[in-house]
């Protein structure tokens, strides 16, 4: 396959500089020569438009969500009840009104001023300093603190849930690297984590069922739907979903959006004068660098997609990034355009698997972002310091980035 290249902007000259994934070739101003396209080596198509993405989120009937046994037929035996990400219906649509019931636009909302308390108390550490990295010091912290307090989930396992996540994308870089062998052998190693995490979520969701508290489990816990609760095993894994992904998400999507802004210079004193352009820098962060850049899917049965026909147990693998830039949906593509409307980005997903903490992830992100440009106006990224970028495919975003803070505005109430 061979790609043309179509532009040259300051965030993909800087992303590119920085260490953009091998195959992430839309980072590089470039554009595949089709929408859909067979990896003979993995043995996986691979879907970059974003018309293409949006038919495969549109049909669970045709591509399944269940991808493990196409990636490791034989991995052990797994409780997959709880994992929204890998159920169809109708298993699916009664987990997810079950989990709606619990997890509410209200519960999110009412979560505000912890989110600016934290993002205050965790930049005051480094008030004064003449840098700061913002992963470390606060796109990190924040999301795991909300969560694990959303939860109810002791503060000193805080740190055993960042190792968890690091592990999760450990065994990604693995499998990435190498070929089928390595996949099922990561498969299994990441179910063996899931087991161990669930174990310990299951273990909490008991203790809410003997003594409620006023947290998240105690909810799921009570939560039922047609007089169906969650078995110990689905509580164990949703709440390591919210976890894991609630706690990547928001970390990568805060970095991403402060990249953006960085390379963009005229952007970001258009936001700076105007806050109410902050969601929609969220927004453009989450097309052009989707802290998830794929999702799989499972043909169940023949289908044709991208002028292509895909046999019946094709494992399909959907490039958010790449189809979030496809030029036949967008229009200056490869642009940060904060102001973009309509924006309809993949980076949650679509259709009855879009993501059930866009809405978390989105606040927490506005309301960091918004502090930190106000507490630090002249906030930039060290030029002797680069970003370090996550290493695997699947995930877009620093792992570190440094920012120099040398110009600071007085703390406001």
């Amino acid at each position: 396959m061979t790609y043309h290249s179509t532009c040259s902007s300051p965030l993909t000259l800087l992303v590119d500089e920085w260490g953009a994934h091998p195959l992430h070739f839309w980072l590089r101003g470039q554009e595949p020569a089709r929408a859909v396209e067979f990896d003979e080596r993995l043995g996986v198509w691979n879907v970059y438009g974003h018309r293409e993405a949006v038919e495969v989120f549109a049909d669970p009937g045709a591509y399944s969500s269940d991808v493990v046994r196409h990636f490791a037929p034989d991995a052990p035996e797994y409780e997959r009840g709880g994992m929204l990400t890998q159920l169809d219906p109708p298993e699916h649509r009664k987990l997810r009104r079950i989990v709606s019931r619990a997890f509410t636009p209200r519960l999110v909302a009412g979560l505000g001023p912890r989110i600016g308390a934290l993002t205050h108390e965790l930049l005051d550490r480094v008030e004064g300093g003449p840098a700061m990295d913002l992963v470390a010091d606060l796109a990190h912290p924040l999301p795991v603190t909300v969560i694990a307090e959303l939860l109810g989930v002791p503060g000193e396992d805080r740190e055993l849930f960042r190792q968890w996540a690091e592990e999760l994308l450990a065994r990604t870089e693995v499998a990435a690297a190498g070929g089928t062998a390595e996949t099922a052998e990561t498969v299994t190693a990441v179910l063996d984590l899931s087991a161990r995490m669930s174990a310990y979520f299951g273990t909490h969701a008991e203790e809410r069922r003997r003594r409620p508290q006023d947290d998240l489990l105690t909810a799921l816990v009570r939560a039922e739907v047609d007089g169906e609760r969650l078995s110990a095993a689905a509580l164990g894994n949703f709440a390591q979903l919210l976890l894991v992904a609630g706690h990547i998400t928001t970390t990568i999507l805060l970095g991403n959006a402060v990249l953006c802004l960085d390379a963009h210079a005229g952007a970001r004193e258009r936001v700076r004068a105007d806050r109410a352009l902050v969601p929609g820098v969220i927004e453009e962060a989450m097309r052009l660098l989707p802290p998830f850049s794929i999702f799989y899917r499972a043909t169940t049965r023949a289908v044709e997609l991208g002028g292509r026909r895909l046999p019946a147990g094709q494992v399909v693998a959907l490039w958010l990034g790449a189809a979030n830039r496809d030029a036949r949906v967008f229009a200056d593509p490869h642009g940060f355009r904060p102001e973009r409307d309509p924006n309809p980005h993949l980076g949650f997903g679509r259709g009855i698997h879009f993501c059930l903490g866009a809405p978390l992830a989105r606040f927490e992100a506005r309301i960091a972002l918004e502090i930190l440009l106000a507490r630090f106006p002249g906030l930039r990224t060290d030029p002797h310091r680069p970003p370090v970028f996550q290493t695997t495919p699947e995930v877009v975003g620093p792992r570190t980035l440094p920012l120099l803070t040398a110009v600071r505005a007085p703390r406001r109430s």
